[in-house]
């Protein structure tokens, strides 16, 4: 494990994306779809945009810090599911794609030169590790909770995946921006 990654500088920013994330989620995002469980979140892609821009651990970080500020502050914090499988694949649906896709050596820059092969590639991965997500999160919320399995399929997959899919055109609009601020957060 690169100790660089985990620098007291990138650990700070860490938890500032989750936080942000996870206060977005809690108050910006204003549609129950379950309640008490389930809300569309508006800014789900934020998650993997983060693994994308700044490595898979800050997606990682992202999506979990993010799952246990959201649950905390909208009451949907629910004891076992929230942090172990709620957080723990929601954070791993942003680091998966981040990790496919800068493997190797790649770097962002790499990756978005050709910017339409990478918004099918990325909206692919995002999308198939958000599927995964909502599958294992329903298993979850079902078996901690007295909701049909099925039922938090389609309620969480319309709550994620919905917006995961704005992450590629977010990453294309932000790389060069990021570029430009010459950011103290390498991840590589």
């Amino acid at each position: 494990m690169d100790k660089k990654k985990f620098s007291f500088v990138n650990i700070v920013f860490y938890v500032i994306f989750g936080v942000v994330t996870g206060v977005l989620w809690a108050y910006a995002s204003p549609i129950p779809l379950i309640p008490g469980a389930v809300h569309f979140r508006i800014f789900a892609f934020f998650v993997p945009a983060a693994g994308f821009l700044f490595g898979p651990w800050a997606g990682f970080f992202t999506g979990y810090i993010g799952t246990m500020v959201w649950s905390l502050l909208g009451g949907y914090f629910i004891p076992l599911h929230s942090p172990l499988a709620d957080g723990i694949t929601v954070g791993l649906s942003g680091f998966f794609p981040a990790w496919v896709m800068l493997r190797g050596g790649k770097t962002l820059e790499d990756i978005t030169a050709n910017k339409l092969p990478f918004i099918w590639k990325s909206l692919v991965w995002s999308v198939l590790f958000g599927i995964l997500m909502i599958f294992s999160t329903s298993l979850s919320l079902s078996y901690f909770t007295d909701l049909d399995y099925w039922f938090c399929v389609i309620w969480i997959g319309i709550a994620d995946v919905v917006p995961i899919a704005l992450c590629p055109f977010v990453v294309v609009w932000l790389a060069p921006k990021i570029k430009k601020l010459h950011t103290i957060m390498p991840y590589r």
